[in-house]
């Protein structure tokens, strides 16, 4: 939640350009996603719905660095604003992607058993 406020709040500092509109709406829908996905994943019922949340959780923040890569191209604001949420944007995706890495690992050598289909 921290981190769509933060994008959010950096959000309103995008100038009045035809452009910058259209980024800051698709940047605050997949920032805003991120966490509201994220909740999603915590309460997973089974290890499938948890990967598949998580991989959208994933594709989300990814969405950020992309978002953010047009606003820094598009010089929408200074780089040393558009630097820090970009580097959580990245951090978090290498956080997610490593998560996803972990579980399938996890799933892969761990026997299964009937209740798997069922319950996490």
């Amino acid at each position: 939640m921290t981190f769509a406020v933060s994008v959010l709040a950096l959000i309103e500092r995008f100038p009045q350009r035809v452009g910058a509109p259209i980024v800051a709406r698709q940047l605050a829908k997949s920032a805003t996603s991120v966490g509201a996905n994220y909740r999603a994943v915590c309460t997973a019922r089974s290890d499938a719905e948890f990967v598949s949340k998580l991989c959208i959780v994933n594709e989300e923040v990814d969405e950020v660095v992309y978002w953010l890569e047009i606003a820094v191209r598009c010089k929408f604001l200074a780089p040393f604003d558009l630097d820090p949420p970009a580097t959580e944007a990245r951090e978090l995706r290498a956080i997610f992607g490593r998560s996803l890495k972990t579980i399938r690992q996890r799933l892969r050598t761990r026997p299964s058993t009937p209740n798997d289909q069922m319950t996490r």
